[in-house]
């Protein structure tokens, strides 16, 4: 199992997070984003805000792979519908690749890999 965590800005409107917001709540995200969500091997998601910061957790299997994601959601309908729709929300960070939206994170810190004090 690897786990990924991304980042990404939102339009900095109080209205337009809570929307965004809104799209995001449990029953409210269409039933075909989740489903390609999952057949991608993704086995956790989630998605945490401060202010107009997102930050995404994921936790993927090893048959998931970034660019077979990246070519199945080019080729779905509803995937390029919801994409389009988060657009009007979402605002790629000023680092990210052309043309990116979710920013790779660096890990930096992690406790397990320091002795007991």
């Amino acid at each position: 199992m690897a786990r990924h965590c991304l980042c990404l800005d939102l339009v900095d409107d109080a209205d337009s997070i809570a929307r965004y917001r809104a799209w995001h709540a449990p029953g409210a995200t269409p039933p075909a984003i989740i489903r390609s969500i999952r057949a991608a091997d993704i086995t956790l998601m989630e998605i945490y805000q401060v202010a107009d910061r997102l930050v995404m957790i994921m936790e993927t299997g090893p048959a998931f792979s970034p660019e077979a994601k990246a070519a199945a959601d080019a080729a779905d309908p509803d995937v390029r519908a919801w994409e389009a729709l988060m657009d009007q929300f979402q605002k790629p960070l000023p680092c990210a690749r052309p043309g990116g939206k979710w920013t790779p994170a660096e890990l930096i810190f992690d406790l397990s890999r320091h002795r007991s004090g």
